[in-house]
């Protein structure tokens, strides 16, 4: 007879452990419940996806409404420094509170025993690593809205800090779950030989250039070339970054960040047999059906490994341009973070 996997195991290789399951739906086991019971608590109420995801959960006359959970409890952070968040948490807050009925908590311990799982929303990445290490205190789930952190090195913690305390946990843009890059994914172009993908890519001083709002067409880059790329190199101008990835079978990803033009995203994908072409859109009510799957079954949808390969993609772009627009390999980026390159495998 077939020894069931350790959750450990099956976390660690981003396999779903289907013998557990049944076992955590029904005694609750990192705080896993059924649909009908899940509790969801946010941290850090000082973005707009506060308002979207608790809007799709608590109100059942939302036109993108999902049953079977609730936001019941959370922790409103913030960052002084940064006008992204002063200026707006307070107003996401009253409506959190007024409008969905949800319960204030005055640590982030507090608010994990009263919930199923934890959204640490905060849109300061430089805080997603202490918020983190409190949160894996509960040994719930935990998503970590994009930028999983301000800097690869606390990326890279945050996954060794997951890994050591047995917790499930994943990061992602929005944009990896939209129906415009679903339709692009399944267009046949043959053998996939490269992509484009561009979007806005605005630059907060306190995060790494690409890492604030450029994120989002790196991440779309990803979904449809996956993991693979060993190196990048970059130019950048005041309105513009063009960031060329080169995969190790060859195939070239690029990526053009537009800062002071539209805001529009966009990806094509080339193929021996023809060229793809789609618009990625926000639609939040994806990524949070996503995120309910995996509180209840503890299975990340995007690997710890895609996602720090996406932060060393977007770290070794920056000393790209340090290099003057020389090629730096993601391994490179990785040691200067003080993590292995095997994080890459």
């Amino acid at each position: 007879m077939m020894r069931p996997q350790s959750v450990d195991s099956a976390f660690a290789r981003g396999r779903r452990p289907r013998l557990l399951l049944a076992v955590f739906l029904g005694l609750g086991a990192f705080g896993l419940v059924r649909a009908a019971d899940l509790r969801v608590g946010i941290v850090g109420l000082d973005t707009s996806h506060v308002v979207a995801f608790t809007g799709v959960l608590n109100n059942p006359a939302d036109k993108d409404h999902l049953p079977g959970a609730r936001v019941v409890a959370a922790f409103k952070g913030g960052s002084p420094d940064l006008p992204a968040s002063a200026s707006r948490i307070e107003g996401f807050t009253q409506e959190l509170v007024q409008k969905h009925g949800v319960k204030l908590y005055d640590s982030i311990e507090e608010l994990a025993r009263q919930v199923d799982v934890i959204l640490i929303e905060s849109v300061d990445g430089r805080v997603h690593l202490d918020q983190a290490k409190r949160a894996f205190a509960a040994r719930k789930p935990v998503f970590i809205d994009k930028p999983i952190a301000a800097s690869l090195r606390d990326a890279v913690e945050i996954f060794r800090l997951a890994r050591e305390n047995n917790v499930p946990v994943f990061s992602s843009s929005s944009l990896r779950f939209s129906d415009g890059l679903a339709a692009v994914k399944h267009v046949d172009v043959g053998r996939q030989i490269g992509a484009l993908s561009f979007g806005p890519a605005t630059i907060e001083p306190h995060h790494p250039d690409l890492f604030w709002y450029g994120i989002h067409a790196v991440e779309s880059l990803f979904t449809v070339m996956g993991r693979g790329c060993v190196s990048v190199s970059r130019t950048h101008t005041d309105g513009m970054d063009v960031v060329t990835g080169v995969w190790s079978d060859g195939r070239i990803g690029t990526v053009h960040g537009v800062r002071g033009g539209k805001s529009e995203y966009g990806l094509t994908v080339f193929g021996t047999n023809g060229v793809a072409q789609g618009k990625p859109d926000g639609a939040y009510a994806r990524l949070v059906a996503k995120i309910l799957d995996f509180a209840r079954s503890g299975v990340a949808p995007v690997s710890p490994a895609e996602t720090l390969e996406i932060f060393a993609f977007m770290a070794a772009s920056d000393e790209s341009v340090r290099r003057g627009g020389q090629s730096v390999t993601l391994a490179e980026a990785m040691k200067a973070a003080g993590g292995s390159p095997e994080l890459l495998k």
